[in-house]
């Protein structure tokens, strides 16, 4: 069989429409004898390139508590994300499915409530408990995929005016200036001179003890102390950060020494053409200097390694309480982050490896596989088919995940997506197509570092019409339109707001009076 008849016969699988089913039900890793089923922590951090982890590789940042994950369950490095923004990325984690399919195309989008979800699934398995805490970026805010309660701080949009972290700010005198000012617009027209000259990398201005990442890992902590011997309870986190601005509170922000920081690979001296011309950059790529991405690269550390600090108390508990062995714990990312990459920061551009690959660590009730490396190619819409399984429970039908228990069982050609741009990568070749821009097509084998665009060079022309015919019957022909609904239901939880909204008028004058006294009126 030749490599383009494999490529679609794989592809063929990947998506049911041909000869063998990737439904066959698999046996999960605890016992068939006991009906206790394992308990499943979801660890989602936002904005995090694969490769700034210890266990990845990195010699700069400190992660024990993370690597130790690694240590004692299975560490992937080809896992990709389906699509490099938040809320669209977010909601196929937890339904198995691309986004061309949920139609959840923007941070302003809403997962449909007849989507099978693996919340709503374990839930109605019989999963007790099902909490998440922190980042969903649901629109509604307490939109219900599934979970009994949710317990959150948001970022971006109008969830902060309903979440409880920022209630909890307000309540205290408090304000999150630098987010304010990095998120939304009205504030970021006005913003300091110090925000622009280090591209949004400042220390926090709450305490520690008040800063987004701790008041999630204390959340966090909450539950876990609730939980009991019995099995069977859920819990997923979303940490805001390492998502810019990159605002470590103090002592944190002196963790790591700008000046001593290493670049990571990818770093230009210049922009590149088609890079600036399809994008020029939440802040101006084309200004971004070394001393500005070093400051960066040493606070976006600081924020990780605050992040790894409240891992290690969840472990530590759950070793503490006994439940550590039997809980399955997934830690991963809804998209990576440029960090310097072709002199660029942050995330608005081409789907290259530093935004579209992020890390994957899944530690497996009992740590099976402990300490091993898996080179297949995964994506995150794995994960939601593959903690059904574990817990001994089909997925649903429209989840087009592998069961990532299934050692031997990878995807030969990744998809993923953007507004403007989708791309297909094999483990040697990426071809990204776009609607406004130049088309790229890479021999990562002879250029990892995605420097040298192959797209129009004769000898590849073959191999680059047979990736372009896969992507093409893997992409939906007709447009369509974000799925949007503000009445979604939601929760139904003491601390969820009222759908009037009368509530927002409140925290928002609050929150201008505050920035008045930062920004002069």
């Amino acid at each position: 069989m030749n490599t383009a008849e494999q490529t679609r016969r794989e592809f063929l699988k990947f998506m049911g429409l041909g000869m063998a089913s990737l439904a066959a039900p698999q046996l999960p890793f605890f016992s068939k004898k006991s009906l206790k089923r394992p308990n499943v922590l979801v660890i989602h951090v936002d904005q995090h390139r694969i490769d700034c982890l210890g266990t990845y590789g990195c010699r700069s940042i400190k992660t024990p508590h993370i690597d130790s994950l690694a240590d004692d369950g299975v560490r992937y490095v080809n896992s990709f994300c389906p699509y490099p923004v938040c809320t669209p990325s977010r909601y196929s984690l937890l339904c198995g499915q691309y986004v061309q399919e949920h139609c959840g195309w923007s941070n302003n989008s809403t997962l449909a409530p007849d989507i099978a979800t693996f919340p709503r699934i374990m839930r109605a398995a019989g999963y007790r408990r099902t909490k998440a805490v922190g980042k969903m970026h649901f629109m509604p805010t307490y939109l219900d995929v599934g979970f009994d309660e949710l317990v959150l701080s948001e970022q971006n949009g109008a969830g902060r005016w309903d979440d409880d972290y920022h209630r909890y700010l307000m309540d205290r005198g408090l304000v999150d200036w630098n987010d304010l000012e990095d998120q939304l617009r009205d504030y970021r027209s006005k913003a300091r001179p110090e925000y622009w000259e280090t591209f949004g990398a400042l220390v926090s201005n709450l305490p520690e003890e008040h800063h987004a990442t701790t008041w999630i890992g204390d959340r966090a902590m909450e539950t876990l102390q609730l939980w009991d011997s019995g099995g069977g309870q859920l819990l997923m986190i979303g940490f805001i950060k390492p998502h810019h601005p990159f605002d470590p509170p103090a002592p944190w922000h002196e963790m790591y020494d700008p000046k001593q920081i290493d670049i990571l690979p990818g770093w230009t001296e210049d922009n590149l053409d088609h890079d600036l011309e399809f994008n020029k950059g939440y802040f101006d790529n084309s200004k971004l200097s070394l001393p500005a991405v070093r400051l960066a690269t040493a606070y976006y550390f600081a924020t990780i390694s605050q992040i790894d600090h409240h891992v290690g108390r969840m472990i530590n508990l759950l070793k503490q309480k006994g439940l550590y062995e039997d809980t399955l714990i997934v830690f991963t990312s809804d998209h990576g982050e440029y960090l310097g990459f072709h002199h660029m920061l942050l995330k608005s551009n081409y789907l290259y490896d530093p935004l579209a690959k992020v890390p994957l660590i899944i530690k497996w009730p009992g740590n099976k596989r402990a300490g091993s490396v898996s080179q297949q190619m995964v994506s995150n819409i794995d994960i939601a088919p593959t903690l059904c399984r574990a817990a001994g429970i089909l997925p649903g039908k429209r989840m087009h995940g592998n069961d990532l228990q299934r050692e031997s069982v990878g995807h030969e050609i990744i998809f993923s997506e953007s507004r403007n741009q989708v791309m297909a990568r094999s483990r040697t070749r990426k071809l990204i197509l776009t609607s406004t821009s130049k088309n790229l097509y890479f021999d990562l084998e002879n250029d990892p570092l995605e420097m040298n665009n192959i797209y129009e060079e004769p000898q590849y022309r073959d191999e680059r019409s047979q990736m372009e015919k896969i992507l093409d019957e893997w992409r939906f022909k007709e447009k369509i339109e974000p799925y949007r609904d503000e009445n979604a239901p939601q929760i139904n939880q003491p601390n969820v707001p009222s759908r009037d909204f009368s509530h927002r008028p409140e925290i928002i004058q609050y929150y201008r009076e505050k920035m008045k006294v930062l920004q002069g009126g």
